[in-house]
C-alpha cells in the first residue's frame, strides 16, 4: 500500500483528474484514444475502465491510495499521542479518573461512524476536517486501552518500590509505566489505521468527506453508483483495494499482536 501510494505517478497511466467526455463509461481493458491540446492522438488500455466523465479509473485507484494511507497513518498517530496522555493521566491521577471516563463514555456511546458525520458536517469539507472527525471517537478507545495498562502496572512491587522512596512522578510515569504500553498501542494503531480507512471511505460515498475534485476510493464508488448497474467496475475496483488495504492493515495488527504479546496468542 505504501508502495502504490509514492509509486502512484509513475504507475498511473494518466492524470487521475483529466476529464475526456470522448471517452466515457470505457469497459475495462478498452484501448481508448487520447486527443491532446496539441491535436495529436495517443492510444492506451483502460485497464480499470473510464468513470461518467472520461477520468481513468485505474490512475484514479492508485491516486486514492494516497489518500487512505494518509488518513489512516494521521489518525493513528493522533489517536494514540492523544489516547496516551489522556489515558495516564486518568489511570495514574485518581481525581481526574471519575471525570475524565464518564466523557470518554460518553463520546463511546455515540457510534464512531454517526460521531464523525457530524463533527465533519459542522466544518469545511477537507482532509483535515475528515482526520479531526475520525480521531475523535478513536481517542476514547486508546484511553481505556491505557489507563487499564497503568492501573494495573501501578500496582507492581517495583513500582511500589519507585514511589516509596520519592520517584518524582513524571519520571516514574516515563520510566516505568510508559514501556508497557509501547506493544499494546503498536497494535492498536494498526486497527486504528483501518477503521479510519474505512470511515473515510464512508464519509467521501457520503460526499461530506474529501471534496469530490480530490481521488480517494469513496468518492470513486460515490460517483460510480447511479451506474452501477450498467458499469460495475466503477465500484467493483475501488472496493477490492479498499477490502484488501484493510484485511491486510489487520493482518499485520494480529501477526504484531501474536509477536509482541504472546500470552494473548497462546489465550486466542
Amino acid at each position: 500500500m505504501v508502495a502504490i501510494a509514492i509509486l502512484a505517478p509513475f504507475l498511473g497511466t494518466v492524470d487521475p483528474t483529466r476529464i475526456d467526455p470522448a471517452n466515457r463509461n470505457k469497459r475495462p481493458d478498452t484501448e481508448i484514444t487520447i486527443r491532446h491540446d496539441d491535436g495529436t492522438t495517443t492510444k492506451r488500455i483502460a485497464y480499470f475502465g473510464t468513470d461518467s466523465l472520461g477520468r481513468d479509473v485505474y490512475s484514479r485507484v492508485l491516486y486514492g491510495t494516497r489518500v487512505s494511507l494518509i488518513v489512516g497513518i494521521s489518525v493513528a498517530v493522533l489517536a494514540v499521542a492523544l489516547g496516551l496522555m489522556i489515558g495516564m493521566v486518568s489511570g495514574y491521577v485518581r481525581w481526574a479518573d471519575g471525570i475524565i471516563m464518564r466523557i470518554m463514555d460518553g463520546l463511546m456511546a455515540i457510534p464512531g461512524i454517526l460521531l464523525a458525520i457530524a463533527l465533519v458536517s459542522i466544518w469545511r469539507a477537507g482532509i483535515t476536517t475528515v482526520i479531526f472527525a475520525i480521531v475523535v471517537p478513536e481517542v476514547p478507545r486508546v484511553v481505556r486501552l491505557v489507563r487499564s495498562i497503568v492501573l494495573t502496572v501501578r500496582e507492581e512491587p517495583y513500582v511500589e518500590g519507585a514511589i516509596s522512596v520519592g520517584t518524582p512522578t513524571v519520571t516514574l510515569l516515563f520510566r516505568h509505566i510508559l514501556p508497557n504500553t509501547v506493544a499494546p498501542l503498536i497494535v492498536q494503531a494498526t486497527f486504528t489505521a483501518a477503521a479510519a480507512i474505512i470511515t473515510e471511505a464512508i464519509l467521501s460515498f457520503l460526499g461530506i468527506g474529501i471534496p469530490p475534485e480530490t481521488p480517494s476510493w469513496g468518492n470513486i464508488m460515490a460517483e460510480g453508483r447511479t451506474l452501477f448497474r450498467i458499469f460495475p467496475h466503477n465500484i467493483l475496483y475501488p472496493g477490492i483495494f479498499l477490502a484488501l488495504a484493510v484485511l491486510a492493515i489487520n493482518v499485520m495488527g494480529d501477526g504484531l499482536r501474536d509477536t509482541l504479546d504472546p500470552k494473548m496468542s497462546k489465550n486466542t
